[in-house]
Order: C-alpha cells, then structure tokens, then sequence
C-alpha cells in the first residue's frame, strides 16, 4: 500500500501505544504459532471472511456489525465501519494491489469490487454473469487477479482470472468447491483447495491461464477455506470444522498445526510491521484471532519491494 494510503486509513492512536503495538520481537522474546483473540467476540456477524492488512497494521475484514460492510481494526483490536457495499452486496475475499487499491470478491452480485482507499469510492472493477458467487481473491507480483468461484449446491466450482484491466476469462470448471486461493511467491504457481473434496491443488500459471493441475495434499477429514502463503511458499491453510490452521509446504508435508480457538477459521492474512503477525477470521465465536511466526507473508514481503 502507498504511504500516502497509509497515513490516511490508519485511526488515530496515542504515539506510545502505537510504539509499543509495533514493538518488534525477537523470536526468542515471543510466542510463535500460539493464538489470542484480537476483538471481541460478537463485532462481526457470522459471516465474518476477508481478511487483509495494510502495512501500518490494519486488519480489514468483511462484515462488521452488520452483513454488507467492511470494517477495519486498527492494531489494537479496536474496529469500525470503513464502508458499506452498495445495491446489498455481500463481501467475502479481500485483497490489495500495489497501488493500494482494495479489491473486494462480491458473492451477491457476481462482481469484484474495487475501493478506492482515500476517497471510499466504490466501482464494479469484474462481472461475469456465468459466476456462481465469486469467494476468495489471490493476487500475483504481475497484479494478475484469481477468483474461486464454488457451486455449493452442486458440490463443484471453478476459477477466474482477471487482468489489471478487470477483463475476466473463465480458466477451469468442472472442480469440487473451489475456495481458498493463492499465488506463489515467484508468481509462478496457482494453489487451490476444494473444501467439500479436501483436496489442495496446484496449477502452473501461463500468459493468459493455468495448465498442469496437480495434487498437492488430500486431507482424510474436516473442511477448507482460505489460505495464503509466506515468503518461503509454505501455506496456511484454514481447516473449517478443525479449529486450525495447518501449514503445508509446496510438496505437501504438513509442518504444524496451530489451533485457533475456535472451530470454525474461515480466512487468514499475513500483516503487522514486520509481516509475522497472521490475522484469522473465526466464526464460532464471530472474532479476530492473531499468532506470530517466524517467517513473513508474501504480501509482505511485495510490499517493501515497491
């Protein structure tokens, strides 16, 4: 996100409690991979997903007090409404591009929108009528877009790519319930997961699409939703119905498991200054969860490299 972006969206904090808030850690000083609540229980409705940060330490996530907002969380735990969708939609994935613009996957009315950080506005940025109710986004270093798309009536689902252009082409169809979704570090690789399916998938990225679908993990149990990954390409991958967040590396060895105290994770993002601080969106009990790791998130790291 711009500088300029962030001294504008950031609330207004005492300056030794923002010290204190961005203190950094060493790894020996710190917890890593153990959860704490970041809000309180009941802020968001149960349809709380997103969630992303920006580099000062702002969480945003879908579904803040009322479905069809988005709220924002300074780093404190503190949130409030950043703005409401028009024409009743519904938000669910939220990503950012370079320049700083948040893109937000409408499942209600089939587009992605797109926000404009300074002054609020809200445009149509994709529509394709042929979506079935467009989930979660992933972005590359090329700002290159992807869309999951699930049928969950159906049990199938397929995926998007959008062009900085907001020119969308359907890329693949015929899956299981497509839902979390994320790109490599080397902008290389498409990861999916199939929730209902369990199964996690990779995909080789092309000028213009995807090919060589392959079989990174079949999980035995339990459900999927979003997911994203650190600079070293493991992802975090939330398991719905678990109360985790599973760590899985590209070839499909699961490093750890970290419970999130509550049952039912539904999306994860890296932030905080350092990008070691993963945000997690928890239905069960309607709330932000946060841990520290040691190694930043990819979005992170795309950020410094401007």
């Amino acid at each position: 996100m711009s500088r300029f972006v962030q001294r504008l969206v950031i609330p207004l904090l005492p300056l030794c409690l923002l010290l204190k808030t961005f203190a950094p850690l060493s790894h020996a000083d710190e917890k890593l991979f153990v959860a704490e609540p970041f809000t309180q229980p009941k802020e968001f409705t149960p349809g709380i997903e997103g969630p992303n940060c920006d580099s000062v330490g702002n969480v945003y996530a879908v579904n803040f007090k009322s479905d069809g907002s988005i709220g924002i969380v300074n780093p404190l735990g503190k949130g409030e409404v950043f703005v409401t969708l028009p024409n009743k939609s519904v938000g669910n994935g939220i990503v950012f591009d370079r320049t700083g613009a948040m893109f937000v996957a409408d499942y209600v009315n089939h587009n992605v929108l797109k926000i404009d950080m300074v002054t609020k506005q809200i445009t149509t940025f994709a529509h394709h009528d042929q979506m079935n109710q467009p989930n979660d986004l992933a972005i590359g270093p090329d700002d290159v877009m992807w869309a999951s798309d699930p049928n969950w009536g159906n049990s199938t689902g397929q995926l998007w790519r959008i062009d900085r252009q907001g020119k969308i082409t359907k890329v693949a169809s015929d899956l299981g319930t497509t839902n979390g979704i994320e790109v490599s570090p080397d902008g290389k690789t498409l990861y999916v997961n199939e929730s209902l399916q369990r199964g996690l998938w990779a995909f080789t990225i092309t000028a213009d699409g995807i090919k060589d679908k392959r079989l990174v993990k079949q999980f035995p149990d339990h459900g999927f939703d979003g997911m994203r990954c650190d600079v070293d390409g493991n992802l975090y991958v939330t398991r719905y119905g678990k109360g985790t967040v599973a760590v899985v590396t590209p070839k499909g060895e699961i490093l750890r498991e970290i419970d999130v105290l509550g049952k039912s994770p539904s999306n994860i993002c890296f932030g905080g200054p350092d990008g070691r601080t993963v945000y997690v969106t928890e239905v069960e009990h309607t709330r932000l969860v946060k841990f520290r790791v040691d190694r930043p998130g990819q979005a992170w790291q795309r950020w410094q490299k401007k």
